[in-house]
């Protein structure tokens, strides 16, 4: 099912021009967004992201944020599915061939609800096997992470070579060689008790989970540092997890071939848990 500027229509059925600005450049922003026993997760918190995110880009949104949290609402209501993934796009709208965004007067939103499931159930119980990509992330002086637009190039071309080399994932670096995200997610590595995740600043997305996460790592007692790491540091972790709306929380078994000392270890285990109880999923 679609939610497509107001109306609940049959997916195959949805459609926006070919000349959608979101279509022709990737001028727009989305959220993917989780719902649990047919309540969505996070949501405020979600739309807060994407309002930002379209300000930075100077989308005039057409719906307000009750109306959205309403349409979203309506649309799980209509797909009768207790569990699932949303995908809230807002593109800039149809206009002539160009770059310039003004003659767009029009903005499409369009909310799909589906399955997704970021890794198979084989993976989250044995680890999933990561590389490094050669693939840098964008710089925040070029395009800041906290943007979350309808471009996602980069981390298609860092999944590309994960696929060539037959891992599960693959982690970007950002430009001075320090560690930004994957290409679906953010990372976490466990050494001696402490949980460390790259900030903001090093090129990771403001992750909706990744705040759930140290959230949850306080209120547990964990430590939980945001600080630079280098690739050494996930060769040496005790432990490493990656984290994300889509991704939920996934044990990280190896990285370049290097094995993780604890698989799903005692605080991914405690904090995977904890995530289950705040969700509600099973």
């Amino acid at each position: 099912m679609c939610w497509l500027n107001g109306t609940i229509i049959p997916a195959s059925e949805a459609s926006v021009s070919v000349l959608d600005h979101g279509l022709l450049y990737g001028d727009g922003v989305f959220e993917g967004i989780r719902f649990y026993n047919g309540k969505v997760f996070k949501l405020a918190e979600h739309l807060q992201r994407l309002f930002d995110s379209a300000k930075i880009l100077q989308l005039a949104m057409p719906y307000n944020g009750q109306q959205l949290t309403r349409a979203t609402q309506a649309l799980i209501d209509a797909c009768q599915w207790s569990n699932g993934y949303i995908r809230l796009v807002v593109t800039r709208g149809q206009g002539p061939m160009g770059l310039d965004p003004r003659p767009c007067h029009s903005p499409n939103v369009f909310i799909i609800v589906g399955q997704l499931s970021v890794v198979g159930d084989d993976i989250r119980k044995r680890g999933a096997k990561v590389i490094i990509a050669s693939t840098r992330r964008l710089g925040a002086d070029g395009l800041d992470p906290r943007i979350k637009s309808l471009n996602y190039l980069n981390h298609i071309l860092a999944r590309m070579e994960a696929n060539v080399a037959g891992a599960d994932e693959a982690i970007l670096l950002n430009a001075a060689g320090r560690v930004a995200e994957g290409s679906a997610d953010n990372v976490f590595v466990v050494r001696h008790g402490e949980l460390l995740t790259p900030p903001v600043i090093e090129g990771a997305l403001a992750g909706i989970t990744r705040q759930t996460i140290i959230d949850l790592a306080n209120a547990l007692n964990i430590s939980c540092k945001e600080v630079a790491l280098a690739p050494y540091d996930l060769y040496t972790a005790d432990e490493c997890f990656l984290t994300g709306t889509g991704a939920e929380l996934i044990p990280v078994a190896s990285v370049d071939g290097r094995e993780i000392s604890h698989c799903n270890g005692e605080i991914t285990q405690r904090l995977s848990e904890a995530y289950k109880q705040l969700t509600g999923a099973s």
